[in-house]
């Protein structure tokens, strides 16, 4: 792994469902203020690392490491206070609520009125659709706009490290296209950045760092550009 301070660090970890290990000796390492990237197609093992990262599926061996404290068997809601943000796979809105609503639940755990004013207009910065559309269902927004929400709602905890999933999944090209220049303009505001994709092109055009994953184990690693120039890792695992 490339130098820096490791803001992440999976080590050895072992997560199974029931007694079938889906995960088996998974070792990685995100570098703070980076973009590093976990690629993979259905079924290798994303998710469950997710699930692992954020306490949802323990591992059952192994260790996880956020800025060098041991967060392996914390609860999810303590993993979280730590600094850790996750935009789900598919955006998951709360569709019977407002924009602002919503952005608001990304801060729950933060009471202080001016804190919440400042992240609040930090996201509408970022998408100033946000702003015009504060008091608009989530529900009867666009797919793209609703891409919004869930990533304004992220930003809304202040993380440190963010956990993005599968943000191409469902848009047109070109709402893929302007989510990775947003996922590019995150990191500028010095937010790590933990990109989980299948989208292999458009994903390594914006890593630092990136690692493959198949059958619950990383099969390759390295910087963007030797994934990218890789033809051994995009044929046998990306066609």
């Amino acid at each position: 792994m490339e130098k820096g301070i490791s803001s992440l660090s999976v080590q050895g970890i072992y997560t199974a469902y029931d007694r079938a290990d889906v995960l088996e000796d998974l070792s990685l390492e995100v570098v703070q203020g980076t973009i590093t990237c976990l690629l993979g197609n259905n079924g290798s093992g994303k998710t469950t690392l997710i699930r692992s990262i954020l306490g949802l599926t323990p591992p059952r061996t192994g260790r996880i490491l956020f800025q060098g404290a041991d967060i392996t068997h914390l609860p999810t809601h303590r993993i979280i206070r730590q600094g850790i943000a996750s935009i789900p796979e598919g955006r998951k809105v709360f569709p019977g609520l407002t924009v602002q609503e919503n952005l608001r639940l990304g801060a729950y755990q933060e009471d202080d009125k001016e804190i919440l004013l400042d992240r609040m207009r930090k996201v509408h910065q970022i998408f100033p659709r946000l702003e015009e559309r504060s008091s608009q269902l989530a529900g009867t927004m666009s797919g793209g706009e609703q891409a919004m929400v869930s990533i304004g709602r992220g930003l809304m905890g202040a993380p440190k490290l963010l956990i993005v999933d599968e943000p191409s999944l469902g848009l047109s090209p070109l709402l893929v296209k302007e989510n990775f220049r947003i996922i590019q303009e995150i990191r500028q505001q010095k937010v790590t950045v933990f990109l989980v994709e299948q989208n292999v092109r458009q994903t390594l055009a914006i890593s630092d760092y990136g690692y493959v994953l198949s059958k619950g184990g990383v099969v390759a690693q390295g910087n963007a550009e030797h994934l990218r120039d890789n033809k051994g890792v995009q044929d046998a695992y990306f066609g």
